[in-house]
């Protein structure tokens, strides 16, 4: 399969070092195979078979492996995988990973307004010791069709009222950092992660970064279904947004919306106990 690249778009964003050398290592790819998507990395296929009903599969990293944590330049990043399907729930099905199943694309989540706007902004990593600045220029531009990329997407100020449910979560990237949870080949974090595994980048960091979702948002995701119990609690619908905007925030920027489905199967096993 002809392999997609950053760098056939043009101009990418860089960190200071990146604009005078090329990174010396790459991190350790996985090989794929099959037919290259056609047109925007966003155009989601809506032909995914009929879902079996997603179990988790095995154990996942939490640990970053000390032997592939390297930079990777931009410009060298290469698109080997599909582009997810939708399945009838409406969750996105990646053909070499099924226990990864959000529901939102990246696009989906910027459009929606995350992050304060600004995921993207200019920052100095503390785990790659470089300055980073026009990172969103890697996206495809019809993510960013129709919003003001200086005030939703590269903002230094946070700002809450870009956010849907209005309302500031997250820590600050010092304090992820301190975590231990920073890969150097993404240095904004989970989100940049998933911008590049959604479009077709496959490295050796993805199943720890896929742990890190379902322990967030997945089936047994602490988020997701802290948020379905506060629903349940206070007798209120999935979709009432007065209960627990700021979680409700931050699974969105774990590319995850609560919906009916899971709602209703979380809440029974609750009545069960």
């Amino acid at each position: 399969m002809p392999k997609r690249s950053l760098a056939s778009r043009g101009t990418l964003g860089t960190s200071n070092d990146a604009k005078k050398r090329k990174t010396e290592e790459k991190p350790v790819a996985t090989k794929k195979t099959g037919k290259q998507a056609a047109g925007s990395k966003d155009s989601t296929s809506t032909k995914a078979p009929v879902s079996k009903k997603s179990t988790q599969s095995k154990s996942y990293p939490k640990e970053i492996d000390p032997n592939t944590n390297i930079e990777q330049d931009p410009s060298e990043i290469e698109f080997t995988a599909r582009v997810p399907t939708r399945n009838k729930k409406g969750e996105l099905v990646f053909e070499d990973t099924p226990d990864l199943r959000p529901n939102l694309t990246p696009k989906e989540v910027m459009q929606a307004g995350s992050f304060g706007g600004t995921y993207f902004r200019p920052i100095k990593s503390g785990i790659t010791g470089k300055s980073y600045s026009g990172m969103w220029k890697e996206l495809p531009k019809d993510w960013l069709k129709g919003l003001n990329v200086g005030r939703q997407v590269s903002c230094s100020v946070y700002d809450e009222k870009v956010n849907t449910y209005k309302v500031k979560c997250g820590g600050s990237l010092e304090m992820w950092e301190s975590s231990g949870w920073m890969h150097k080949q993404d240095p904004y974090g989970w989100f940049q992660w998933y911008c590049r595994f959604y479009q077709g980048r496959r490295t050796a960091d993805d199943e720890r970064q896929i742990g890190r979702w379902l322990r967030c948002a997945g089936p047994t995701g602490r988020w997701r279904n802290n948020l379905i119990s506060k629903c349940v609690k206070s007798s209120s619908s999935f979709d009432k947004h007065t209960i627990s905007p700021v979680v409700r925030q931050t699974l969105q920027h774990w590319a995850y919306r609560l919906n009916k489905e899971d709602f209703e199967a979380y809440a029974k096993k609750m009545k069960q106990k």
